[in-house]
């Protein structure tokens, strides 16, 4: 008996050492959590339910120069339904609300809609795709939605946010407006990304119930900065204008790609520019900057300086008679050939520039520099040929120009160099150079930024920039723009010339280099001017005796069988850029000398400016009309508009009298 108490006691007093050892663990932990790992522990709970908040700055947006919108951060939402979360009863008594509603919003049947979510509640699904890419109105309007009026966790509705960039105005200048996302940094938004950004502030918030989080104070411990928006130098009218006009054309002529640009004279501000390529399936878009990017041989459009170059040395004047000869040399062995067979015989300098005489034009340069081609080539540099403009923007192409240091330079380098070949330029810089013939001989770089602004105000403004303040002298910038003026009355482009408005200019018509390479086979190929394949163009300004706009039209690779030439490709384009900028945007001073063709213009307009903000409910009667004003006029009514030909408007489809309905297509004969 005595044992048996004897080994319960002894079991006791063991009981009770692991008690008091457990015991003592338990002090020593809550001591050592309490006093040595506090901190650690009170800093994890802290984490746990408080968290810093980002405040996302608002990025800046881009405006044209009158106000429009062209790129703005709009909210975009998915939508998603968790299934699982809806009761049974609410599904089936809301489902058809449900699927209806979704229907009238997102397009597909309503039956198309139930069939979907009925499956989806039979897989469990709690992660079914409603709809992408979704507006604000339209997130809030879903969400009033049946079922979805219930919230997240009895109606399942999930909206998951993002922010992305939209182009309010469409696809018109899209790679002048550019991006600054994933796909890298372009055009206007990528070139000033880091002043549109602005600061992300700062917020702290504590979690509560549901795995919400709250503000923990009514002050952000930083305010976010919103990014400066950008105003650009765009005009929205002019914008459009031009990219209708170009597309048309590249349209007809089912070209490979083409380009626009309208510069502003006395400022160098781009008021419009146009960059479209060719898909597979014969649609055009914004494929790449050309007017920035693209280097290439002019052609013909380079004679102006060459004739300009040889007129300021005082070398010729205008009236200096050229044998031409039978439109038909041979410099080096290499042929120079006029497009006129049998060639224009001796005429004045200023004819060789008005018909673009090839032969007439090298034996200018040859004659004069051939013997001292550097002089030649510092008249180039003083041009602005010789090196990038530099532009904010980035992709900039860069020229070419060759000297006769250069191992590349031959015997023909000079002479080709005078009618636009051997050497590389981008539009953008002959623009500039025929900018600066506009502005009597003042160069100004071209610009697509006004000004950079936050919250209405003005902190960093673009002032015009001087490049040359003297590219020749007035006398010889008189003379030129004089021949360029003929050029259209007379000359290569009198395919255009108008009574009612001037317009000066130059036409190129060049052969495309196919450059030598190693086909598949491993032979070699290439290596020679096409004979199919060329790039049109047209760069000039208006109008001409007191220039406001300069413009450039480039087209490459138009179908030979409808037409190549600069007169008919590129020119037209220009015409109706003109034309349209006349007779919708007002231009100051236009009119010189009170000439009698002036005052029909005035006549002209003052007509079209009261058919054109009449309030039309029937199709008006544009027969007898200019072409552009009555494809203006009926675009501005809510038409659709085809063409052929050019000048007046014949016939129309569409009768005069018959009820107006907007976007109707008419057709215009113009004769």
């Amino acid at each position: 008996m005595a044992t048996h108490k004897k080994s319960i006691l002894t079991k006791f007093y063991i009981v009770a050492g692991f008690i008091t050892l457990i015991l003592f663990a338990v002090i020593f932990r809550v001591v050592n959590i309490q006093y040595f790992q506090g901190e650690k522990y009170r800093k994890l709970s802290t984490d746990l339910t408080v968290k810093e908040f980002t405040i996302s700055a608002n990025k800046g947006n881009v405006y044209a120069a009158d106000g429009n919108l062209l790129a703005t951060s709009m909210s975009k939402y998915t939508i998603r339904m968790d299934v699982v979360a809806v009761d049974g009863t609410v599904f089936e008594k809301n489902i058809a609300g449900l699927s209806k509603e979704l229907s009238k919003m997102l397009g597909y049947s309503a039956n198309h809609y139930q069939t979907k979510l009925r499956d989806a509640k039979k897989r469990k699904n709690r992660y079914l795709l409603i709809a992408r890419n979704v507006g604000y109105n339209d997130y809030v309007k879903m969400k009033s939605f049946p079922i979805f009026n219930l919230g997240v966790y009895q109606g399942g509705f999930i909206a998951e946010h993002k922010t992305v960039r939209e182009h309010p105005i469409g696809k018109i200048a899209e790679r002048t407006i550019g991006y600054a996302d994933f796909r890298g940094e372009a055009g206007i938004e990528g070139a000033f990304a880091d002043f549109m950004e602005g600061e992300n502030g700062l917020r702290w918030k504590q979690k509560i119930a549901k795995n919400q989080w709250k503000p923990i104070s009514d002050v952000n411990e930083k305010e976010p900065i919103d990014g400066h928006d950008v105003i650009t130098t765009i005009d929205v009218n002019i914008q459009d204008i031009t990219h209708h006009a170009l597309l048309r054309q590249l349209e007809y002529f089912e070209a490979d790609h083409g380009c626009a640009v309208v510069m502003e004279t006395a400022t160098g501000e781009i008021k419009a520019i146009s960059n479209l390529g060719r898909t597979s399936k014969g649609k055009y878009f914004e494929k790449r900057n050309y007017a920035v990017w693209e280097s290439h041989e002019p052609g013909s459009t380079f004679k102006l300086a060459s004739l300009m170059a040889v007129l300021d040395d005082k070398y010729i004047d205008t009236s200096t008679v050229v044998d031409t000869e039978k439109g038909r040399i041979y410099v080096n062995n290499r042929k120079v050939e006029d497009s006129k067979h049998g060639g224009y015989g001796e005429i004045s300098a200023a004819r060789v520039f008005e018909v673009s005489s090839n032969v007439g034009i090298v034996k200018l340069i040859k004659k004069h520099y051939d013997k001292q081609p550097e002089k030649f080539i510092e008249k180039l540099e003083k041009y602005g040929f010789t090196k990038p403009i530099g532009f904010q923007i980035k992709g900039e192409g860069k020229p070419y120009i060759p000297k006769p240091s250069d191992k590349a330079w031959s015997k023909i380098s000079l002479e080709w160099m005078a009618w636009g070949y051997g050497i590389s330029v981008t539009p953008m810089q002959t623009l500039m150079f025929y900018n600066a013939v506009a502005n009597n001989g003042i160069m100004v770089k071209p610009r697509f930024v006004k000004e950079l602004r936050r919250e209405d105000k003005a902190e960093k403004v673009f002032e015009t920039e001087i490049v040359n303040p003297r590219i020749a002298s007035q006398e010889t910038i008189n003379k030129v723009r004089k021949v360029m003026e003929n050029v259209v009355i007379k000359g290569t482009a009198d395919n255009i010339y108008s009574p009612n408005f001037s317009m000066a200019g130059k036409t190129g018509t060049a052969k495309k280099y196919i450059p030598r390479v190693k086909n598949k086979n491993g032979e070699w190929e290439g290596g020679y001017y096409s004979t199919q394949r060329y790039v049109a163009s047209f760069a000039g300004f208006f109008p001409a005796e007191n220039p406001k706009y300069s413009c450039i039209v480039l087209v490459h690779d138009p179908d030979k069988k409808k037409g190549y030439y600069g007169a008919s490709v590129a020119a037209p384009i220009f015409k109706e850029i003109a034309q349209k900028i006349y007779t919708t945007t007002p231009i100051d001073n236009q009119t010189v000398n009170q000439k009698v063709e002036y005052a029909a213009l005035d006549t002209q307009y003052n007509a079209y400016d009261k058919i054109a903000y009449k309030t039309y409910k029937e199709v008006p009667n544009v027969e007898g009309m200019d072409g552009m004003d009555a494809v203006s006029m009926l675009e501005n009514i809510g038409m659709k508009v085809q063409f052929s030909g050019v000048g007046k408007v014949e016939t129309q489809s569409i009768k005069k009298g018959e009820k107006l309905i907007k976007g109707t297509t008419i057709i215009l004969k113009l004769s």
